[in-house]
């Protein structure tokens, strides 16, 4: 029996231990309490500390720190963003106006990367590298039927000016490798400026670099020279770039004193951009195509002329990117990316489209609502009205409503057309023409010789064998008909790409299949109703 109580008065000595260890460890944890506030981030300073000073194993602190770098960004808007020092290299090199490499444009048409242009005085032209070659080889990596990613080709060829890399090319059925010192390559912001009449020029710009307005400048020069009275201005999946070069691109066509755009936020006052009046096309006749993927420097040039009543614009709703990026950098080559303004059209209207949780997923809501295919479908902010300079009524809500709207065609998607896209036979097509009319190619110079040699080729006929016999496809009867007003302009346009008149060949030879350059055409020029 003693025994017993023994037990029982050890059972109790442990409870009440168990009950003073539990008080004694709270009222240290209460002890312990950090003052923290959110006035001055306090908070978080102290949490991360408090992670790596008791955290239970090593903290990696940069792969931490990082995570919460991008997770407070989230939380302000969608364009407020870390960039880690390889990101912050690419995103700056892309808009820098150069970049140091080999120098050379290639597509990928079938796991093997074809030079499509080899950029004049720069490395591989130097050392020998021609249109068409096919590359195997960069150094001792294999790149050629093996699916490796086009951006991990970019990234083995570029590098330091001044170092060297091999690069193995099939040329011909011979296997030739290439010495090439890396060196600046200049990045060209305009693809294409050509007449599409004998008065009408087409200027199609990619992004806005920093040499955007002197090459658009100098285009246009051309242009005018060649007898252009009016201009259709392409900016279409045009991303924007640098601010201030929208703001000389504008200057090009307004008025003195006219209004370009004006930012403003919390802790920027409002600030007006007015052009200056010595621009070189104030007398252009103007039309500017936009679409979905018109976005923040090319929404400022679109809604300058829309608002100034300058010209038309047609296409579809921009994507309705209207927020200042100021960068912040840092010592380790990162830096962060933070919205600080707005930018307002000149009749106030914010470029900036409404947050919302799905804001990503905005283009495929458009698709799904109907907005592609009907401009009744387009969202606007009917009580947000403003008016142009000639009193016409503009509606806010986000992004640039086109003056003329042109929707997406379906149509024209045949079967067999979806089959070969599928597979992205028109692109091997193209390659393979290119093989086999290399020389003809080699020294086509004007579009009326490249005119005649497609005119030549006979490549509807060609087309469809190389469709049989490569990928087993075949239009079915009476298809062909029904798809060749689309396709074949298509095609033509790629292999007029391989000739030395390059994307101008390309963007010329594709306008017949292009609704939004017919809508622009048909339509009035810069004086409007």
């Amino acid at each position: 029996m003693k025994k017993d109580y023994t037990v029982l008065w050890t059972a109790l000595l442990g409870v009440l231990l168990g009950v003073l260890l539990a008080l004694t460890v709270t009222r240290m944890s209460e002890n312990r309490r950090l003052r923290a506030g959110y006035q001055d981030w306090n908070k978080l300073n102290l949490i991360l500390r408090q992670v790596q000073d008791n955290y239970v194993d090593t903290v990696d602190i940069k792969k931490v720190t990082d995570a919460a770098v991008v997770a407070a960004l989230g939380q302000l808007d969608p364009h407020s963003v870390y960039l880690p020092p390889v990101e912050l290299e690419s995103s700056e090199e892309d808009l820098a106006g150069n970049f140091e490499g080999v120098g050379i444009q290639f597509n990928v048409p079938n796991d093997t990367a074809i030079v499509l242009e080899v950029i004049p005085g720069g490395p591989s032209e130097k050392a020998g590298l021609l249109q068409g070659d096919r590359l195997l080889r960069v150094d001792d990596k294999v790149i050629a039927g093996v699916k490796f990613p086009q951006d991990s080709m970019v990234r083995r060829m570029r590098g330091p000016a001044g170092t060297k890399v091999t690069l193995t090319v099939s040329r011909q059925g011979e296997e030739i490798a290439f010495d090439i010192t890396r060196g600046k390559i200049p990045v060209h912001c305009v693809d294409a400026a050509f007449m599409v009449d004998d008065t009408t020029g087409y200027l199609r710009l990619s992004k806005f670099s920093r040499n955007t307005y002197r090459e658009c400048a100098e285009a246009s020069l051309k242009l005018l020279e060649q007898g252009m009275t009016r201009l259709l201005l392409d900016l279409r999946d045009n991303s924007g770039g640098y601010f201030d070069q929208a703001i000389s691109l504008a200057n090009l066509f307004l008025e003195k004193d006219a209004g370009i755009v004006y930012l403003e936020g919390l802790h920027r006052p409002r600030n007006d951009y007015k052009a200056n009046g010595k621009g070189i096309l104030k007398d252009v006749s103007l039309t500017v195509l936009i679409n979905e993927n018109s976005a923040s420097s090319s929404e400022i040039l679109a809604g300058a002329i829309q608002d100034n009543d300058r010209g038309l614009v047609v296409g579809r709703r921009s994507y309705g990117k209207g927020l200042v990026q100021e960068p912040v950098y840092f010592t380790d080559g990162s830096a962060i990316r933070i919205t600080v303004a707005r930018f307002h059209t000149p009749s106030g209207r914010c470029i900036q489209k409404p947050y919302s949780d799905d804001y990503q997923y905005d283009i495929y809501k458009r698709y799904r609502d109907g907005e592609m295919f009907d401009s009744d479908s387009i969202r606007i902010d009917s009580s947000a009205v403003f008016r142009t300079v000639r009193g016409r009524t503009v509606y806010g809500g986000g992004g640039i409503v086109p003056d003329v709207f042109v929707p997406v065609d379906t149509t024209r998607a045949t079967p067999y057309w979806i089959a070969c896209n599928r597979k992205a036979t028109q692109m091997r097509f193209a390659s393979e023409m290119f093989d086999r009319y290399r020389g003809r190619l080699s020294q086509i110079e004007t579009f009326p010789q490249l005119e005649a040699f497609l005119d030549g080729i006979d490549i509807p006929g060609q087309f469809q064998r190389f469709a049989a016999a490569r990928d087993g496809i075949s239009p079915a009867p009476g298809e062909w008909a029904q798809t060749e007003p689309y396709l074949l302009p298509q095609l033509r346009a790629l292999v007029g790409r391989y000739s030395r008149l390059g994307e101008n060949a390309f963007y010329k030879l594709y306008l017949p299949v292009d609704d939004v350059v017919a809508a622009a055409l048909s339509a009035p020029g810069a004086v409007l109703p």
